[in-house]
């Protein structure tokens, strides 16, 4: 197995043990609701007096209710206190609650089972926030969307396998007292399991937890506007579960009015949706480069919008009654069975992304009650989902394809406002296709560059795409300073101010941009932010490095902080640069290289003269040009 591969977590201690509590808890969440619901609506029609589909939606909002009611004290909890620890309390609550549904499906008392039902939602609510806040603590910056990607398929997996448990439970005998041993023993088996998750050092160990539930939620909401992409984030994230939820819930209606399918077609097409997720999630892993890489994003909502559109496009006109194996084997109905796996494939490109983007940028003290956030956000989103449904299939009247035409285009215009608001998103998913299209990078040495702090950063220049190259590679957001004639050009332009990119000019030529490039690069330097300069100040016209000039000095005069520098190999002669490329008006020598960026250790400030730089960079370059 690769080196790399997120797979050799599931070999490791302080991954496996949590990874299968958790895997644990979804299945038996699964089992236990849906258990309950086909109980409920074959055997109890009549339950408290109300019709089935009444009985239905209020079991979902007992679920869902202790989300909006506990979650900020959840995340309290998972903050203050040593998280194995809740762990094992929360499993433990588990077996209490679960022992206690064993008895009422044994006996058949179908009131109390819907009042567990609101149980297990705490439950839930409590595992929230310590399941997402213990990752950045077991693992490493570049494991961290390998293990977010294997949460997320165990996740998904163990809902599909927990619904199909609970179908086929459905079949035997006396359903009701199987189902009730069966999550009993799950429950127990979790416990166990979770007694082996190892310890972790708690978030805020003096914090005091308040028990107002309605005052501590507002004061969630507050913590996560502290961060605008992170609160940008958690939106997008909740946005995806106001689609998946909408998905899931027409599924079963779907099948029927649209496709003319019995029953084995609802359950493929929530196969097909969760082993799409699940297969997503993996990829997200070998796309992003064992990093946190917010460029496949955008791949993922595009991809949500485009297959979500085709369903509508694809509908067949008058459907005949059909079975599972007519949708797999049928070219008219295959196309659907594809579309649902794209949706799922892509969402889980964008979520897993996402959801390491905010365990990352969240500090250690406040991250459980950041995720605890989420999880309100999550849950308001999916009620809102669930009441558009109601509006646009209820009331405006339209098919379920149409609805899911909607979908598609709100999928586009949500994601273009949370780009435009956080432009990292943009400029990361640029950068991810130029380096997975024109260039393939091998990075060296870039654990130099200090993970907090400001630093400037020195390099070799060879193409126009240098800083994109430099900007895919560094784990930390990076601000270049570039000549100012290149933001005259209205793509390009337009790109690099999103980049908050520093234009400099000649200081015989444009005297007040020279000067206002040197306020502004101390301006980020002061904030302890990464700038990257070119010292040679142009592109290189033979391919050799040029002297480079002194303005890295008066940096350094201004601002004493530590120098990284850094070489480019392989560029030279690729579409971008002056070999042969366009900037000669000649057809270039090739349009995909294999090139490598490199770190040397660290300079003082006090030792990075123009001079010694000049010399590093080229030793750490050599001949290759």
């Amino acid at each position: 197995m690769a080196e790399h591969s997120q797979f050799r977590l599931l070999k490791q201690r302080r991954f496996l043990p949590f990874f299968l509590t958790q895997f644990s808890g979804a299945f038996n969440d699964n089992l236990y609701k849906n258990a309950l619901l086909l109980l409920v609506t074959y055997s109890a029609g009549g339950l408290l007096g109300l019709s089935v589909d009444i009985v239905v939606n209020f079991a979902a909002f007992l679920f869902i209710l202790p989300f909006f009611l506990f979650s900020a004290i959840a995340g309290q909890v998972a903050d203050k206190y040593e998280k194995s620890l809740v762990i094992r309390r929360v499993k433990a609550l588990e077996i209490v609650i679960m022992a206690m549904a064993a008895v009422g499906l044994w006996f058949g008392w179908y009131e109390v089972l819907l009042l567990l039902l609101f149980l297990m939602g705490t439950q839930s609510t409590f595992f929230g926030p310590v399941k997402y806040a213990i990752l950045p603590q077991v693992l490493g910056d570049d494991e961290l969307v390998g293990g977010n990607a294997l949460v997320e398929m165990g996740t998904f997996v163990a809902i599909l396998l927990g619904t199909l448990a609970a179908g086929l439970l459905m079949g035997a005998e006396r359903p009701e007292r199987i189902a009730a041993l069966a999550v009993l023993a799950m429950a127990i088996a979790g416990y166990l399991i979770a007694r082996r998750v190892p310890a972790t050092p708690a978030g805020a160990a003096d914090l005091k937890v308040r028990l107002n539930p309605l005052q501590e939620t507002w004061r969630l909401m507050a913590l996560a506007r502290e961060n605008h992409s992170v609160l940008l984030s958690i939106m997008a994230i909740s946005w995806f579960w106001f689609l998946g939820a909408a998905y899931l819930t027409q599924f079963p209606n779907f099948a029927k009015t649209e496709l003319a399918g019995d029953e084995t077609v609802v359950t493929l097409l929530l196969a097909i949706f969760t082993i799409g997720i699940a297969v997503g999630s993996i990829l997200c892993e070998r796309l992003s480069g064992h990093r946190v890489e917010l460029g496949i994003v955008p791949i993922g909502s595009l991809g949500l919008s485009l297959f979500g559109l085709d369903i509508y496009l694809n509908m067949p006109a008058e459907p005949t009654p059909t079975d599972w194996w007519v949708i797999l084997s049928d070219g008219d109905y295959r196309r659907i069975a594809l579309d649902l796996l794209g949706i799922g494939v892509f969402g889980g490109l964008f979520i897993v992304p996402l959801y390491a983007f905010v365990q990352h940028e969240t500090p250690t003290d406040k991250r459980a009650r950041i995720i605890a956030a989420l999880n309100v956000f999550n849950a308001l989103f999916m009620v809102v989902s669930a009441l558009m449904g109601i509006l646009m299939l209820g009331i405006i009247g339209l098919s379920i394809p149409e609805f899911f035409l909607v979908l598609s285009v709100m999928n586009l215009v949500v994601a273009g406002f949370v780009y435009q608001q956080v432009p990292e998103f943009a400029l990361r998913f640029v950068i991810w296709l130029l380096s997975h299209t024109v260039y393939r990078v091998r990075h060296q040495g870039l654990r130099q560059i200090p993970d907090d702090g400001p630093v400037l950063l020195v390099c070799n220049h060879v193409t126009y795409m240098d800083a994109l190259v430099i900007a895919g590679a560094v784990r930390r957001p990076v601000r270049f300073v570039m000549d100012y004639r290149i933001f005259k050009t209205p793509v390009l332009g337009a790109f690099f101010r999103l980049a908050k990119t520093i234009p400099i000019g000649s200081r015989n030529r444009v005297p007040e941009i020279y000067d206002r490039a040197f306020e502004r690069i101390d301006e980020e330097l002061d904030a302890g932010h990464v700038v990257c300069i070119f010292p040679e100040g142009k592109l290189t016209l033979d391919g050799d490095i040029d002297t480079f000039r002194s303005g890295v000095e008066v940096i350094l005069q201004r601002r004493p902080v530590p120098v990284v520098p850094m070489a480019l190999r392989g560029l030279w002669g690729s579409f971008f640069s002056h070999c042969g490329g366009p900037a000669l008006g000649h057809w270039p020598r090739r349009f995909w290289s294999r090139i490598e960026l490199l770190a040397a250790e660290p300079v003082s400030a006090e030792a990075a003269s123009a001079e010694h730089l000049y010399k590093v960079v080229s030793e750490l370059r050599g001949d290759h040009r």
